[in-house]
């Protein structure tokens, strides 16, 4: 698996439901390890970070929502080029190179 693949992938598992769980963990680790410095600052960096999760997790269902929507238009428009049915699969470097070819 190539460095793009593991981005990729991680970007994918912090989507899941189960990925906040990180929070909660990582709260309870710095309370344990570093109790002096668990204050207002902490509780910032957790309500930054569980924002992240929250909007990843949004922007990860709209993505989906949307591929969700061109795969059925592509599927159903006699004119479609197959091909373009599975480009969701690549990664984003390539898919960037794929527009700019088809550009011009």
């Amino acid at each position: 698996m190539g460095f793009a693949n593991l981005l990729t992938t991680i970007g994918v598992a912090t989507a899941r439901p189960a990925a906040i769980l990180v929070v909660p963990v990582y709260a309870a680790g710095w309370a344990w390890f570093e109790p002096e410095t668990f204050d207002w600052h902490a509780c910032a960096v957790l309500a930054a970070w569980a924002m992240t999760f929250l909007i990843q997790r949004a922007a990860h269902r709209d993505t989906q929502a949307i591929h969700a929507k061109v795969d059925e238009l592509l599927r159903e428009h006699p004119e479609a080029r197959s091909e373009l049915e599975h480009v969701d699969e690549d990664e984003p470097e390539e898919i960037e190179r794929r527009r700019r070819r088809e550009q011009g």
